[in-house]
């Protein structure tokens, strides 16, 4: 077997792994129909027709394409929750936490980002690649004790971590 038929053999069946995975779970609960605007009608029938494994290139594209995250709008949601108060103009109540350098303990770093971030192995894995460039910013808007625990988890693991 070829390694261009094996690769497309693994391909069919992580496919087929992540499909059936998502047919198994559970539903929490009944979903509401969505109401989908005209204007957006196609689109929408074709994001269905697609498989969980192109959803998530197709997201993947998409963030590359357009320069951002699938994760910011929940970091920007949370981010007006944990701050609060905007009168202390002086005093910092919110930090970046930016991975600034991986160092020797690379696989670590993968799981301090992937247990900080929530993000599967590979996204993850990217991130800490990434620093190895340029620094990467692993969460915004965090309060001052947890960015300080952050960065204490990331030292642990032998990263550089700098708060913002």
């Amino acid at each position: 077997m070829s390694d261009e038929q094996k690769t497309e053999v693994t391909e069919e069946v992580t496919e087929e792994k992540a499909e059936v995975a998502v047919k198994a779970a559970p539903a929490k609960e009944e979903k509401k129909e969505a109401k989908v605007p005209s204007k957006f009608q196609s689109l929408v029938s074709e994001i269905e027709k697609m498989s969980v494994l192109d959803l998530a290139e197709l997201v993947k594209v998409l963030e590359e394409k357009f320069g951002v995250s699938a994760a910011a709008p929940m970091a920007m949601a949370a981010a007006p929750a944990a701050g609060g108060d905007t009168g202390a103009a002086d005093a910092k109540s919110e930090f970046n936490v930016v991975l600034t350098a991986v160092g020797d303990k690379k696989i670590e770093v993968i799981k301090v980002v992937r247990d900080i971030t929530q993000q599967g192995l590979k996204e993850s894995k990217e991130i800490v690649d990434n620093a190895a460039n340029e620094p990467q910013t692993i969460k915004e808007g965090v309060a001052k004790d947890a960015a300080e625990e952050m960065k204490k988890k990331f030292t642990e693991a032998g990263a550089t971590v700098e708060l913002k």
